[in-house]
């Protein structure tokens, strides 16, 4: 058993196989997903897990070289992320950009607009 971490496989296995500039989201329960993006569904019941108990297990795990959020995107939401470099587009923008990611953590927030797609850096 894992020490300390996330625990989900699914996730762990999806974390460790990002490269620099690869990007995933951390996604409220209702952001359209395209079908060939994998989605890593943690949501259980509205409201549970929530965006922030998700962004924090998960961003403790990677390397962030910036974050890309709706302009939409309420100061409650903004609070929770890391400070790292924050490019803002439109909430269409960001589900057409959605198609790139690697992958989708999906969390049972119900927060209008509580969406990130986190961009990886490296460690050296």
């Amino acid at each position: 058993m894992k020490k300390a971490g996330l625990l989900n496989p699914d996730l762990n296995r999806a974390i460790a196989r990002l490269g620099h500039t690869d990007t995933f989201v951390i996604a409220d329960c209702g952001l359209p997903i395209p079908p060939h993006v994998e989605v890593i569904d943690l949501a259980l019941v509205f409201g549970i897990p929530r965006f922030c108990e998700v962004v924090d297990a998960v961003l403790a795990e990677v390397v962030i070289e910036g974050m890309t959020i709706a302009s939409e995107t309420g100061e409650s939401v903004r609070k929770l992320l890391p400070d790292a470099p924050v490019t803002e587009v439109s909430h269409e923008d960001l589900k057409k950009r959605v198609a790139e990611a690697a992958f989708v953590v999906r969390t049972g927030e119900t927060t209008p607009y509580a969406n990130v797609i986190v961009h990886c850096g490296v460690p050296f």
